[in-house]
């Protein structure tokens, strides 16, 4: 009972959001926050970009979400694919463990660093 009303509450949650973000384009909006570290540093960090992209996809502007974060739009199957095993932790524990693994975590955190160096120097 609690997980099927956690998990309500998150698609819940999920689907108020993405109205926000289908309806109101955050470079537009004062009610979306800016990055800090762009904001005090005029470097873009990882996610700088990401609520801009999410309204493009939402919106089905896909090159568009490109242009604002690459890295959000390759991400996000590989966001569903943990998702589903998080959810299916102790029905398939091997999935779980193979993307849990510590020389997978490094290989993306590697990847996140490098298009956070690279964003900046070519200005992505």
């Amino acid at each position: 009972m609690r997980r099927g009303l956690l998990i309500l509450l998150v698609v819940a949650l999920l689907l108020v959001f993405g109205l926000i973000y289908y309806s109101l384009d955050p470079s537009q909006s004062g009610l979306f926050p800016q990055c800090a570290i762009l904001k005090f540093t005029g470097y873009k960090c990882p996610g700088c970009g990401s609520q801009r992209a999410i309204h493009a996809l939402l919106n089905g502007d896909v090159a568009g979400a490109f242009r604002y974060n690459a890295l959000l739009l390759i991400a996000v199957p590989w966001i569903a694919v943990c998702l589903y095993a998080e959810s299916r932790r102790t029905r398939n524990p091997r999935l779980y463990a193979r993307l849990n693994a510590p020389l997978l975590a490094w290989m993306l955190f590697i990847v996140v660093v490098l298009w956070w160096l690279l964003r900046n120097i070519f200005n992505w």
